[in-house]
């Protein structure tokens, strides 16, 4: 196909794996099996730039998901693909930026921690060199290298995988929080995020700030053209309609960190929905009528960035 994105099939075309779902966690998951030498098609109810995906502050870090020790590994998988990345940052969106996590500790958190070269703790929190992502740009990035590898993505929704695997041997779910009616998971819910994206005054470092006990986060990020402030958590709520009062509490937390975001112009309010899972993040295979086999890799929480090509890379194996 000329374009990455085509409208539904006129006929069907026999592909080894067709991956269900756009978002960062589809495309990554499929241009991993494509590198792999199969045949590969994506269907997606809407474009990539209308996911939660391409609203995400992104910032790679293992925020609000389970289960830890595997998600320490995908997430350290993912940062060796976005340093290689970040080499290119105009071409993918990739940079490497310096930034405080006030508040962290060390001993805290996992032992991927320990493999971080940059990471230092000092008296407010932890300072690190991260890989923080332009998301419309990577995953316009993700698109063209799905072209390239002759991948197709197909604006399609399901109601049933059974209608993917009547076209290919094997099925990729990465739904998110699609999955809670198509494979009937009541564990997934989602998390909302809100940002107000500013006019940068001229802030180069990024900062974050999280209670796990309270839905109003911290954050702000700077991206080409724009600062990304946050946010929110909070769980159960389905809105994707920014709050004007929210809004104006985020600018507040803000500017309290940096005092010049009180008078930055704002530009566009975003919300999005992390897709979280009770029992943590889902990677596994089952058999589906007729011979084919149904691998899930979905409830990435409120790291699906950060942990996208470590996920990628375990579905893939369940592929085969």
């Amino acid at each position: 196909m000329s374009s990455a994105w085509a409208d539904g099939m006129g006929g069907a075309e026999v592909s080894d794996v067709i991956v269900v779902g756009g978002g960062v966690s589809g495309l990554t998951t499929a241009l991993v099996l494509a590198e792999r030498g199969l045949r590969v098609r994506v269907w997606s109810r809407e474009p990539s730039a209308a996911t939660a995906s391409a609203v995400a502050g992104a910032l790679w870090w293992p925020y609000r998901i389970e289960p830890a020790g595997p998600a320490g590994d995908w997430s350290l998988t993912s940062l060796r693909r976005y340093e290689e990345l970040a080499r290119r940052s105009e071409e993918t969106g990739v940079r490497l930026v310096a930034g405080l996590h006030r508040g962290e500790r060390l001993a805290a958190l996992g032992p991927w921690a320990g493999r971080l070269k940059d990471l230092v703790e000092v008296a407010d929190g932890l300072r690190a060199r991260l890989p923080l992502i332009d998301m419309p740009v990577y995953l316009g990035w993700l698109e063209r290298r799905l072209a390239a590898a002759g991948v197709a993505v197909e604006r399609r929704a399901v109601t049933t995988f059974d209608e993917a695997a009547a076209e290919a041997t094997t099925v990729v779910d990465c739904t998110g929080l699609g999955a809670r009616e198509l494979v009937r998971d009541a564990g997934m819910r989602p998390v909302r995020g809100q940002l107000v994206l500013v006019e940068n005054p001229g802030i180069e470092e990024w900062f974050t700030e999280a209670d796990s006990a309270s839905e109003a986060t911290t954050y702000y990020f700077p991206q080409p053209g724009r600062l990304i402030l946050g946010g929110t958590a909070e769980v159960d709520n389905w809105s994707t309609v920014p709050d004007p009062d929210t809004a104006g509490e985020i600018v507040a937390r803000c500017a309290r960190i940096r005092p010049e975001i009180a008078r930055a112009r704002i530009i566009g309010h975003v919300a999005g929905l992390r897709p979280a899972r009770d029992a943590g993040v889902r990677i596994e295979a089952e058999p589906l009528p007729g011979g084919g086999r149904l691998v899930h890799n979905y409830g990435h929480g409120g790291a699906g960035v950060t942990v996208a090509w470590g996920c990628a890379e375990t579905a893939a194996q369940l592929v085969g």
